[in-house]
């Protein structure tokens, strides 16, 4: 909770005095946004779902060639009771692909996520293990002969834990990690389009510091984006379920995790849920990421509660949305192929939705 002068802004947005009690005053959304946005936490770890899970045995309309489900029961997890999700900040889950930004070469970089994973001799006798009943954290991990080598300028993700001095893989086997996203790395171009690092900028999806309801795309420093993750959404990003741009004129962008704050989110009741996710507006959305108070974060997505993702009409495609590049216009300045090109032909412009965006080229 943070303090603002004689009153304090709670979690759910509301101020009150000194005394506690309840101010009939409300700050400007704008600082709402930056108030919470320093409490939410960063995505350096697989999230748990906020229920306890249990696998059917059934083809997974997730994954394919998945033969499995992972289904929510009704029972709370004891690790959402423990970070006390009753008070967590409920946020939309954007679905993407995980980024981080972080120092490199001196300088605000944007990294992609990279996770080691063990070579085909180590995830055969990882899989038998699990086949037996055992606990994921009790198989023994020789981390420099059981992984396929990672890149040099590799790091593992902050929250992996470690022993003397190496990474311990998660329960999946995997260790989650970033690489730097190079301007050439054909690999990555999707993640390099979103980025300038002569200008040290990046192209960024949030609300409007004005409007909750005005979505705006902008060039935001990304010294500004320091140690923050963010998801990158797009034409060729996880199927496009946003609908984005085109195969001749593809569009993406990076969502800072925790931008999209849910206000009317339901009880944690299981069928509260799924009536939320099926009937209203705001629940249009792939799942929700709780942002609790201990930096911890716990989520839980369509498929848990068997439903369908993706979807026709998302809620991120339901509000209108503005460019505001706030760069000098100097078509000479990017090449003229770039995304930050693109917009800057477009800037000031209002779409009724993020699919109407066209490049006209």
């Amino acid at each position: 909770m943070k303090r603002l002068g004689s009153v304090r802004v709670t979690a759910s947005g509301l101020l009150r005095d000194c005394t506690g009690r309840r101010s009939k005053a409300r700050p400007p959304f704008a600082l709402l946004v930056g108030l919470i946005m320093k409490r939410l936490g960063s995505v350096q770890r697989k999230i748990p779902c906020v229920f306890v899970t249990e696998v059917k045995e059934e083809p997974s309309s997730k994954r394919e060639h998945q033969p499995f489900k992972v289904l929510a029961t009704e029972t709370i997890s004891h690790k959402a009771l423990d970070a006390d999700i009753y008070s967590a900040i409920p946020t939309e889950k954007v679905d993407g692909t995980c980024c981080y930004v972080t120092t490199y070469k001196d300088q605000p970089y944007l990294w992609a996520r990279l996770d080691r994973k063990p070579n085909k001799q180590a995830e055969k006798r990882f899989k038998n293990f699990l086949h037996s009943k055992e606990n994921p954290k009790e198989f023994f991990w020789n981390v420099e002969e059981d992984f396929k080598p990672a890149p040099e300028c590799w790091i593992p993700a902050k929250e992996t834990e470690q022993i003397n001095g190496n990474p311990v893989p998660d329960e999946n086997g995997h260790i989650p990690g970033w690489v730097p996203v190079e301007k050439n790395n054909k690999q990555y171009c999707w993640h390099s389009s979103v980025v300038n690092y002569e200008f040290e900028i990046a192209l960024v999806l949030k609300h409007h510091p004005d409007d909750s309801g005005l979505l705006e795309i902008s060039a935001v420093p990304l010294s500004d984006l320091l140690e923050q993750t963010l998801e990158l959404i797009g034409t060729n990003i996880n199927g496009n379920p946003y609908g984005l741009g085109s195969k001749k004129h593809p569009l993406h962008l990076l969502i800072p995790h925790g931008a999209f704050q849910i206000r009317n989110v339901p009880s944690l009741k299981h069928n509260d849920l799924v009536s939320w996710f099926e009937d209203c507006k705001e629940g249009k959305i792939e799942g929700i990421v709780w942002h609790c108070s201990d930096g911890c974060l716990i989520k839980v997505h369509r498929h848990h509660l068997g439903l369908c993702w993706p979807i026709p009409d998302t809620y991120m495609n339901s509000r209108p949305v503005i460019i505001n590049m706030n760069l000098n216009k100097c078509d000479s300045a990017f090449d003229i192929k770039c995304l930050f090109n693109h917009f800057l032909k477009i800037d000031n412009q209002k779409f009724v939705r993020l699919k109407d965006i066209i490049f006209d080229v």
